[in-house]
C-alpha cells in the first residue's frame, strides 16, 4: 500500500493550507500575471512541505518518494496550474539532483534554505536551441582554477524572475554531449546574470517564466553537483521524478474540470433538457474519469517502483506522456460542453484548457516520450533489435 496514515495526515494539513492561503488569492495571481514565490514559499517551508523526501541533516523531513508524490498529486486542487508548478520546481525539479548528489557544504548553501523557503530556485537547463534535446546545449562553464567562468543562455526558466538561485546544466569539457556536463548551483545575484525578460505565456499565468542571460559569470566550482561531467546523468536521473510529479499533479486538476463540468452542464438547458442529459455528454465524462483513474495506478505503480530503488523510466516516461494527452482530451472536451462561456477566461476549464497545454511540452515534448520507449521497446531505428 503506497499511503498510509501518515500520509493522510500530511495530505490534510496540506489540503487545508491550499484552501486557505492559496486558492482565495489565485484569481488575483493570475491576472498579475505573478504570485509572491518568497512569501508563499517561507510559510510552505515553515510548515515543512518543501523537503518532504529531503534528507534531515538540511531541515528535510527524510521521508521516502511517496510523500513527494501524494504532495504532487494535493497540489493539483489549486485551481490553477502555474503556482503549483512553480512549487515543483522548488521541490522536484531544482532540488533532487543537489539532495542526492550535492556535497554537504553546497546542500548547506542551496538546500536547506530552499527546503525553508528561504531561497527560491530554477532549474535551468532548456535554451532557445535546446529544448528537449538536452545534449545540445551551447551554455558553458569554462575552468579557471577554483572556478567555473560562465557563458550562454536558458529559456522558460519556470521562478525565473525572483530566484535566488539556479540549477544550471552547462558543458564544462570537450568530450562527448552525454559526458562534459555538470549541474552548478548558481546565485542569481552573480554579477554577469541577467533575467533578460519575463515571458508572456497562454497559460500558467500565474507563475513567471524567465529568458536568462550569462556574462562571464563565476562560480566557485565548489559550487558543482557531484562530479564533473557528470550533469547529463544527474538531471536525467532528476528528469525522472519531474515527470512522474506533472503527471501525479494533473490527477485532481483533471477531476475538478470533470467535476466543474458536470455540475455546469447540469444546469444548463437546451432544447428543453440539461446539457448534462444527452448521453454523448455523460458518456464522456465517464470516459474521462476512467482515464483519470487509469493514470493515477499508472503513477502509484511507478512512485513504489521507485520507493524500491527501482529505475522507473519506463513507467515515468509513460505516466508524462498520458498526462500530456489527457489533458488536452479532457480540458477540449470539457470546454465544448460550456458553449460560449468555455471560450471566456473568466471560467476554470478555460484557464485549465490552456494551463493543461504545457504538460505535452515542458520536461520533455510527447515526441521525446515516445523516441525514449520506443528506444527501451527496441523499435526506434538504429536501436537494439532494428536493422
Amino acid at each position: 500500500m503506497l499511503f498510509t496514515a501518515d500520509h493522510d495526515h500530511i495530505r490534510r494539513s496540506l489540503q487545508k493550507f491550499i484552501a486557505g492561503e492559496i486558492n482565495p488569492h489565485v484569481d488575483e495571481w493570475e491576472k498579475a500575471d505573478i504570485f509572491p514565490a518568497h512569501e508563499l514559499f517561507k510559510k510552505m517551508g515553515s510548515l515543512g512541505f518543501l523537503g518532504l523526501n529531503k534528507p534531515v541533516e538540511f531541515g528535510g523531513s527524510g521521508l521516502d518518494y511517496s510523500y513527494a508524490l501524494m504532495m504532487a498529486e494535493e497540489l493539483g486542487a489549486i485551481t490553477c496550474g502555474g503556482v503549483p508548478m512553480a512549487i515543483g520546481v522548488q521541490t522536484d525539479m531544482a532540488t533532487p539532483a543537489l539532495a542526492r548528489f550535492g556535497s554537504d557544504e553546497v546542500r548547506g548553501e542551496f538546500l536547506s534554505p530552499s527546503i525553508s523557503g528561504d531561497y527560491v530556485a530554477c532549474i535551468g537547463v532548456s535554451e532557445p536551441g535546446a529544448g528537449s534535446d538536452v545534449a545540445s546545449i551551447k551554455t558553458n562553464a569554462r575552468s579557471d582554477g577554483d572556478d567555473y567562468v560562465i557563458n550562454g543562455g536558458k529559456m522558460w526558466i519556470t521562478n525565473g524572475t525572483q530566484a535566488d538561485w539556479i540549477c544550471l546544466l552547462a558543458n564544462s569539457g570537450d568530450g562527448p554531449v552525454h559526458r562534459n556536463k555538470s549541474l552548478i548551483c548558481v546565485p542569481m545575484k552573480s554579477k554577469g546574470v541577467t533575467v533578460a525578460r519575463k515571458l508572456d505565456k497562454m497559460g500558467m499565468r500565474s507563475s513567471d517564466t524567465a529568458q536568462i542571460f550569462f556574462d562571464n559569470v563565476r562560480v566557485p566550482k565548489r559550487n558543482r553537483i557531484g562530479e564533473e561531467g557528470k550533469g547529463f546523468t544527474y538531471q536525467m536521473i532528476q528528469f525522472q521524478e519531474e515527470r512522474l510529479w506533472g503527471a501525479a499533479a494533473c490527477l485532481k486538476a483533471h477531476e475538478y474540470i470533470i467535476n466543474e463540468t458536470i455540475e455546469y452542464t447540469r444546469n444548463r438547458k437546451a432544447f428543453g433538457k440539461s446539457i448534462l442529459d444527452n448521453q454523448v455528454v455523460h458518456f464522456k465524462l465517464a470516459e474521462m474519469q476512467t482515464e483519470v483513474e487509469l493514470l493515477r495506478a499508472l503513477i502509484y505503480r511507478a512512485a513504489e517502483q521507485l520507493v524500491a530503488g527501482e529505475d522507473v523510466t519506463k513507467l515515468a516516461t509513460m505516466a508524462k506522456l498520458k498526462a500530456g494527452r489527457l489533458g488536452r482530451e479532457l480540458t477540449d472536451a470539457c470546454l465544448q460542453y460550456w458553449g460560449g462561456m468555455g471560450f471566456t477566461n473568466e471560467t476554470p476549464v478555460s484557464r485549465a484548457y490552456r494551463d493543461s497545454r504545457l504538460t505535452s511540452i515542458g520536461g520533455g515534448a510527447d515526441e521525446v516520450m515516445l523516441m525514449v520507449l520506443c528506444k527501451m521497446m527496441g523499435t526506434l531505428p538504429g536501436s537494439k533489435g532494428n536493422a
